[in-house]
């Protein structure tokens, strides 16, 4: 992976203040289009911050994001979904009122064809086509007339992924995927990560380090808003100064 043609994304000294806290210090930060990139750090590290930056949910005080060479910093989330970023939230970010397939089909229909939700959405069939693909990459086939708060935990989360991949992102942002799931549901959910990652660069913020360490090719260490380390797996394990501050048990 060379040169700056392999960049999807790029920030440039960005700095985010809460009035006298400085949550990110000056962060530049490069990921290479098809990675999976986790980010890891202790609580307040900011990642976080950094995520609602990205998306769009906080204006960074300076500094700027660039998305495949593109400015795209401090434009609402709407616009940045638009732009080919998409993101799962830590606390599920679903209709619980609606169905599996409803909830897929308005992600898509926001990307295709703008929220004209008079129209009957049966006009729209590769919509359907398209919720029903989603479903399926992401192991709800069969529950896509299921109402969402009828799933399971792994299938909401599942699902929320889903709700992300029907935008058509170019890069997903994941954060805390596996929170709060049983081991076999883990287990699903990496398995599905990599399976959609073939087409797409991946950035998690995981708190659970077996999931980083086996679905991660480089992983950036947060501390006190700054990057303290990046590396491949085995390197980040190997560092004494993410062992001292973070990994240490």
């Amino acid at each position: 992976m060379g040169g700056a043609s392999a960049l999807i994304l790029r920030t440039e000294g960005l700095t985010v203040r809460f009035g006298g806290l400085t949550a990110l210090n000056r962060v530049n930060f490069d990921l290479q289009r098809g990675e999976i990139r986790a980010i890891i750090g202790p609580n307040g590290a900011g990642k976080s911050t950094f995520f609602n930056c990205l998306t769009g949910v906080l204006r960074p005080s300076t500094g700027r994001f660039l998305f495949n060479g593109e400015d795209i910093t401090g434009l609402p989330p709407n616009w940045i979904s638009q732009k080919g970023i998409a993101r799962s939230y830590q606390i599920t970010n679903i209709f619980p009122n609606a169905t599996a397939i409803e909830n897929v089909r308005i992600a898509a229909q926001s990307r295709r064809h703008g929220w004209s939700l008079l129209t009957h959405h049966r006009a729209y069939r590769d919509i359907i086509e398209k919720a029903e693909a989603v479903l399926e990459a992401v192991g709800l086939r069969g529950k896509g007339d299921e109402m969402a708060a009828n799933l399971s935990h792994g299938e909401q989360r599942n699902l929320e992924i889903g709700i992300a991949l029907a935008t058509e992102p170019q890069l997903l942002c994941l954060d805390e995927p596996t929170a709060g799931m049983s081991a076999a549901e883990t287990r699903d959910t990496m398995a599905l990560v990599r399976r959609i990652a073939k087409n797409l660069t991946i950035l998690i913020v995981e708190h659970d380090m077996r999931v980083v360490m086996e679905l991660a090719q480089r992983i950036t260490v947060f501390h006190y808003g700054e990057i303290l380390a990046e590396g491949t797996p085995e390197e980040i394990q190997r560092n004494p100064r993410v062992l001292e501050v973070y990994l240490k048990t």
